[in-house]
């Protein structure tokens, strides 16, 4: 049997907080002049467009893929002075990176500038999340808070974002409190992902340490996160990330630990889910023992959902049904590595991109606009451990 994930070695036993980058946390930094950042960048028809990498060891990879091909080059412009930056997200004009920084008691977000050619530069300090193992971060679409999870304290937390766009004080924090039925993986909170929903009137938070997901109200002032309420996913599923369908009215769930995707329904109105039904990631004939689903991502039309299953090495494509309150596995297709640890679509759907974080990989797919299909396409992209693959 593979061995478990190794999440907490890599972010728990590498240097201290002081070695997350070139400023400390909180660390000032005067940043460009203010902009308006209320208009997103209008899109540039290219055939080569920036593509980045969080990676384990090399910081963040800056590369551009060819949006026909979706074959990759790196470019050289990543920024290396960062510790296991293994989510990283865009602001919504798409001018500023945002990434977490892991190592030391507390993790850290912090900001980049998107340069022209796509170059990375410092953008502001490294802010604490006030927990540790800061494992995913999200930007609140109003584009006034990062969000963020901390793994190993089982924690959430909010920060400002500045004019410039930099990382700001931290303006909410919320600890998880329980567990679950497995000793191992379960024995306190482990919250692994938080995102809001597509209206953007709630937040979510997923925790695979008590089997649940939970809603919280952003205060768009303060900044402040207040619970609204809390879901429970079936005992030891250990629910790791969610995707919300386009329309907003129903939530899938990437179950870690049973191998198994949840539909949820979602009430917009008070930020309610309601858990139905669960089916397996891999079809009939396979063993489960092994694998621990990861990242999932859904199309933009909203019939197809994609999940990454570790272990089985594979991305299964699923379809959406009753009106999306169900899902039905079509297939899985060979990931092009080892431990898909994130999946991704580009921003047109036309292509799919995994990054396998053992493998050394990231697997590249086109991906047929009828059918959702996804098909190899060329050799995987050979690079650094990698915990996260953002096209632009």
């Amino acid at each position: 049997m593979p061995s478990r994930p190794t999440r907490r070695a890599l972010l728990l036993g590498a240097a201290g907080i002081g070695a997350l980058g070139a400023a400390g946390i909180g660390s000032a930094h005067a940043g460009p002049a203010p902009a308006d950042r209320s208009r997103p960048l209008a899109p540039r028809a290219l055939a080569q467009r920036p593509l980045y990498l969080g990676t384990y060891g090399q910081g963040i990879l800056a590369c551009t893929y060819d949006t026909a091909t979706g074959a990759l080059a790196e470019t050289g412009g990543g920024f290396g002075d960062v510790t296991n930056p293994d989510f990283l997200a865009l602001s919504p004009a798409g001018d500023v990176l945002y990434s977490t920084v892991g190592g030391g008691a507390e993790g850290g977000v912090r900001a980049y500038a998107i340069g022209a050619d796509g170059a990375l530069s410092a953008l502001g300090g490294v802010q604490s999340t006030g927990g540790a193992g800061v494992t995913h971060l999200s930007v609140h679409p109003g584009g006034g808070h990062l969000l963020s999870a901390n793994y190993t304290s089982g924690s959430v937390a909010a920060h400002a974002i500045e004019a410039d766009g930099s990382v700001g004080e931290r303006t909410g924090f919320v600890q998880h409190s329980g567990s679950g039925p497995d000793p191992d993986r379960q024995e306190g909170p482990h919250a692994h992902q938080i995102v809001t929903d597509p209206a953007g009137g709630f937040v979510h938070a997923v925790d695979l340490g008590t089997d649940s997901v939970h809603t919280y109200a952003l205060d768009p002032g303060s900044g402040a996160l207040s619970p609204v309420s809390e879901v429970k996913s079936v005992p030891g599923a250990g629910p790791r990330h969610m995707v919300f369908h386009p329309q907003g009215t129903h939530a899938y769930v990437a179950n870690e630990l049973d191998s198994t995707v949840t539909a949820y329904a979602h009430d917009a109105a008070t930020g309610g889910l309601t858990r139905l039904e669960s089916l397996p990631t891999l079809p009939d004939d396979v063993d489960p023992g092994g694998n621990y689903p990861a990242e999932i991502t859904i199309s933009a039309d909203g019939r197809f959902v994609y999940l990454s299953n570790r272990g089985h090495n594979s991305v299964a494509r699923l379809a959406v049904a009753d009106g999306g309150a169900a899902l039905e596995l079509v297939d899985t297709v060979p990931c092009g590595g080892d431990w898909p640890r994130h999946i991704t679509l580009s921003p047109d759907g036309a292509l799919l991109y995994s990054a396998n974080e053992r493998g050394r990989t990231i697997g590249v797919f086109t991906v047929d606009a009828e059918s959702g299909a996804l098909t190899a396409a060329g050799e995987p992209f050979a690079t650094a451990s990698t915990g996260c693959v953002l096209p632009t």
